[in-house]
């Protein structure tokens, strides 16, 4: 019987050697009442940026090594991971990094405390008749909700471009990636901003990734990992274990590819071309340590200012720790 990606990640997560689970577990003893179990949320299974490294951390032990039985739950957005991590159904979660800033300002205890995907994966994905940037003036652009992270993208290109966003370029609030596509092909929108599943419509040729967002936002961060202050204190431990396991993963997709593809592309279930050209995206963007480049979390959060998705500005320092970085890997 077929498995779903949802119990593909339980039992492997669960150190059960199966079919789901590989080769590459079934070689070595479960020791399943030995680890520690944690919970990993994902802000959506459809990103290769937040699932590829969590998945290869399952699949090939890293989390394991380290004495933890790592559980990835993917969520459908931000603000349903949010509840998840405040209700404690998840210990970390992996999410954009404007995240953060917003949450904390809404007055949640979250606190950063890794960056899992440096500069800006997002992609900009066109309509096939629209050649170059200058193209667009005049039309539609798609993001998932106005005031999210494809939205603040979005007009930081009209921005760049010269643009009145309100006049010169549409921008506006169409859902998630499949509202995005069905919106390109029926031609109410001639691009749209998303992570890097992109890819997953150019294969499926609704359109072509024109450009990665951080031709838009030199000084940025992608994603981060973040956790409530309460597990940072009560949880220490095992969160340095869990990301010891994480960027141990890493490392792995960064040196291996081809496994890479293989693994996200049963655990995303998107087709291996699109998961190539997906891992083309964002291997250069895969961090070493985890490290938080401040300054660009300052031009975050000055930006998120500016277009009003921010109302007060709380000091920088509240929103992360450097108590988990530099990960020892």
């Amino acid at each position: 019987m077929k498995k779903t990606r949802r119990e593909f990640l339980r039992l492997a997560g669960a150190g059960i050697a199966t079919a789901a689970a590989g080769p590459a577990l079934a070689a070595r003893p479960a020791r399943a009442q030995q680890l520690t179990p944690f919970k990993i949320g994902g802000v959506v299974l459809g990103d290769l940026a937040i699932s590829g490294p969590i998945l290869v951390g399952i699949e090939k032990g890293f989390f394991r090594e380290n004495g933890i039985a790592a559980e990835m739950i993917p969520f459908k957005g931000g603000p349903d991971q949010l509840k998840g991590v405040l209700a404690g159904a998840v210990q970390l979660a992996t999410s954009g990094a404007t995240d953060p800033l917003v949450f904390r300002h809404q007055g949640t205890t979250i606190r950063a405390v890794a960056v899992t995907t440096e500069k800006n994966h997002f992609t900009f994905v066109v309509a096939p008749q629209i050649k170059r940037l200058e193209d667009l003036k005049g039309g539609t652009i798609g993001v998932t909700v106005v005031g999210a992270t494809t939205w603040v993208f979005a007009r930081m290109l009209a921005k760049k471009m010269g643009w009145d966003p309100e006049k010169d370029v549409r921008i506006v609030g169409a859902g998630g990636f499949d509202s995005l596509v069905a919106g390109m092909r029926r031609g109410e929108l001639q691009a749209f901003v998303f992570g890097d599943a992109g890819a997953v419509a150019e294969y499926q040729g609704v359109g072509k990734v024109l450009m990665r967002m951080d031709e838009v936002t030199p000084r940025w961060i992608s994603q981060m990992a973040y956790a409530t202050d309460e597990t940072i204190q009560a949880r220490k431990a095992d969160l340095h274990k869990v990301l010891r396991g994480i960027f141990q993963a890493m490392k792995f997709c960064r040196e291996n590819p081809e496994e890479t593809i293989k693994i996200a592309s049963k655990g995303v279930g998107w087709p291996e071309p699109a998961t190539r050209r997906a891992y083309e995206l964002i291997r250069a963007l895969l961090p070493v340590d985890g490290r938080i480049d401040l300054e660009a979390l300052r031009i975050m959060q000055d930006t998120l200012m500016e277009l009003g998705v921010l109302k007060r500005r709380l000091p920088l320092e509240d929103h992360y720790t450097t108590e988990f970085t530099p990960v020892r890997t």
